[in-house]
């Protein structure tokens, strides 16, 4: 009864646990168990075979892996794997000295076989084998490894801030989602915490070889004092039987140490995550047959010179003239033939047809040739990928879907020019370079790299071209870092935000009005056209965006549209009211979260004589131009002051004033946006921290 109530709490436990989650502390408790007792010789010789088969397993995962990355685990099993040899070391030296003066095979087949096949039985040609392994493990590959893990440590985290910019201006930009942003975020954080680890783990390696060093010339002292003190052998003897155990004993364990640390430089020395080492290796050493040729040469000429191992050199160089052979004609078979172009039939002059007259394009970009693969569809140029996650994230963030972007190549253009039109008329222009990287100047950078100076031509932030090879740098310094696509693609997303008035027409606007009129279509009936024409709504909706307010409330819109519309049908009227019950979502894009409404406002007097121009004027109310030059003057060095310390520009005036201060300051500020009293929602604080007109 007590077996089979054991038998059921031990299946339960495995059930609840689960095989994959206890096999992690049972293998530490087993290493732990192994330092305190006794070992037989023949589960030293099952653990010694594990040893070395587990570190075979992480050099060839090493080797596989596309990015360190993808072995993450890594520093985790470098410690395990250290532990696991010495555990082994222990428990070997324990039985050594146990059981040392019985023979050679007293610790186990493994053991002896390492003593004595591998070193010929000599113990002074073990000893100098190993010096020669720990000195390549320790002072060549554990240090280097742990320098270059310790150099990308300092970089990763260096160029975290660069490439978290990086994020947020593709996902600013609609190139990526969301959760893809979440994702990059979350590696950037994996990798510095990778590097980090790695060069912690690192000292692990260290600290065994040099425990590797201390072990033998423990057992060799401590076998001495054994066999001679305790078993009566003689000194030569003893220090022949115990040396060749305690060489056989290093082998064994230095041999894993040294395989995980190469594994452990591999790993860390990864560049490039699309093939892993031996694809790398093959690729970038055995790509150009000429080179191998003359390497060939080389070696042949050196097999000519008399007294030199002829048949090896000649042998060797045959070899290589053969792969050379072999890659060369690899080529001549993947070059595609040249294809005589068909001759075009001449045609016959036609006559003109209204199919001769082509309607401009709402949205065009025009490239030189030399960008053209970025946009060409039978590459999925990726320049294509960006401009339709640009429509995407416009539609979704503004409200309506812009006319598709017309893209064709102009050879008039320098090559690597490009130009945004806007029905017809240029509306943009810059300069991309693919193969090269645009490294942006935020404002604060640490260091200057090399390339060719230009400015950022969505934002004019002054920027570098720069090689791939400088991006870690110039992350580390604080650039933004962004490829040829991302940059006509970031401008060309700023310039349909700040046109998205104009790209409203009355197609797209007639378009949304379909579109809601399948979710509320009473509402968008009653509006349009019973109490509003199609024009005078679309001018509404222009005049919201024109100041950048997103259409996405179109229910509030519609609604206070057809409550407002049976008392007035003046665009600049409706547009006013409208504002006004989108008021909480304008201040909570001004002002996310809540905080603190922190503005600038007019000086009373002033108030009073705008006002007063706005009552006598009417419609074409005009401000007297000495009265508009200090407006403007004191409006600008308010914004500045603004900007300077991380404010929005956001003026705050009366409603009677709102749209004639917008129009008028908008031209010389084009990031000011001015509120009317009405529009602050009430729950709302505000702080004035400008008075515009003081001096007036």
């Amino acid at each position: 009864m007590a077996s089979s109530a054991g038998a059921i709490v031990l299946q339960d436990f495995f059930a609840r646990f689960g095989q994959r989650q206890l096999a992690g502390p049972v293998l530490i408790l087993a290493i732990l168990a192994m330092m305190v007792l006794p070992l037989p010789p023949f589960a030293l010789d099952l653990f010694f075979t594990f040893n070395i088969a587990i570190s075979v397993i992480v050099m060839l995962v090493a080797m596989s892996v596309m990015k360190p990355l993808d072995f993450s685990v890594f520093p985790t099993v470098l410690l395990v794997t250290t532990l696991l040899r010495l555990s082994l070391n222990v428990a070997s030296t324990r039985i050594v000295l146990l059981e040392g003066h019985t023979g050679p095979g007293a610790a186990g087949q493994v053991i002896e076989a390492f003593g004595h096949f591998l070193v010929g039985g000599n113990y002074a040609v073990g000893l100098v084998v190993f010096t020669i392994l720990v000195i390549i493990n320790f002072v060549v590959i554990t240090k280097g490894a742990g320098r270059v893990a310790e150099v990308a440590a300092r970089f990763t985290l260096d160029a975290m801030p660069g490439k978290q910019m990086a994020i947020d201006a593709d996902l600013n930009a609609g190139l990526i989602g969301e959760d893809e942003a979440r994702k990059r975020r979350a590696t950037i954080a994996q990798e510095a915490d990778f590097f980090g680890s790695m060069d912690g783990a690192s000292k692990f390696v260290r600290g065994d070889a040099v425990a590797g060093i201390l072990i033998m010339l423990i057992n060799v002292v401590g076998g001495l004092f054994v066999g001679v003190l305790q078993h009566d052998m003689d000194i030569a003897a003893a220090a022949k039987t115990y040396t060749l155990l305690t060489i056989g004993d290093g082998l064994v364990a230095q041999i894993p140490a040294l395989i995980i640390s190469i594994a452990a430089g591999m790993v860390v020395t990864r560049v490039g995550d699309d093939q892993d080492v031996s694809q790398q290796f093959i690729a970038q050493l055995f790509r150009n047959p000429r080179l191998i040729l003359l390497a060939a040469g080389i070696i042949g000429l050196l097999g000519l010179i008399p007294g030199m191992p002829n048949f090896v050199f000649l042998l060797l160089a045959g070899v290589l003239a053969a792969i050379a052979w072999r890659l060369e004609k690899g080529e001549r078979v993947a070059a595609p033939l040249p294809v005589a172009a068909a001759p075009v039939a001449a045609r016959e002059s036609q006559e003109a047809s209204w199919a001769d007259v082509t309607a401009l394009d709402i949205l065009g970009l025009e490239v030189g040739y030399r960008l053209i693969p970025l946009v060409d569809k039978a590459q999925d140029g990726e320049l294509l990928r960006r401009i339709r996650g640009i429509r995407k994230k416009f539609a979704q963030e503004v409200g309506f879907l812009v006319s598709p972007v017309h893209i064709r190549d102009n050879l008039e253009l320098r090559p690597n020019a490009y130009k945004i039109l806007l029905k017809g008329v240029e509306i943009g222009e810059g300069e991309a370079f693919p193969g090269n990287l645009l490294a942006i100047n935020p404002g604060r950078v640490a260091g200057e790299v090399a390339g060719t100076a230009t400015k950022d031509p969505a934002y004019g932030l002054p920027a570098v071209w720069i090689d791939p090879a400088l991006r870690e740098q110039a992350q580390a310094y604080g650039y933004t870092v962004v490829d040829a696509s991302t940059v006509t693609a970031t401008h060309l997303n700023q310039l349909i935000l700040s046109h998205a008035g104009e790209l409203l027409g009355r197609q797209e606007t007639q378009a949304l009005l379909d579109h809601l009129a399948k979710e509320m279509p009473k509402l968008v009936e009653d509006v349009v056209p019973k109490l509003l024409t199609l024009g005078i709504f679309q001018k509404v909706l222009r005049n919201l965006l024109e100041e950048g307010v997103s259409l996405r409330d179109m229910r509030t819109i519609i609604e206070t549209l057809a409550e407002v519309a049976p008392r007035s049908q003046d665009p600049e009227v409706l547009t006013a009211q409208v504002r006004m019950a989108l008021g909480r979502a304008i201040a909570q894009e001004l002002f996310p979260g809540g905080v603190e409404m922190q503005l600038m406002s007019l000086d009373p007097q002033l108030e009073r004589i705008l006002l007063q121009a706005v009552a006598g004027g009417g419609d074409g109310a005009s401000i007297e131009p000495g009265l508009a030059d200090t407006l403007l003057r004191e409006a600008v060095a308010a914004a500045q002051r603004q900007e300077e310390v991380g404010l929005p520009t956001v003026l705050l005036v009366p409603g009677n004033l709102r749209t004639l201060l917008s129009r008028f300051l908008r031209r010389s500020i084009p990031h000011l946006k001015v509120l009317a009293h009405g529009e602050v929602p009430e729950n709302r604080t505000i702080k004035v921290t400008s008075i515009i007109g003081g001096k007036v």
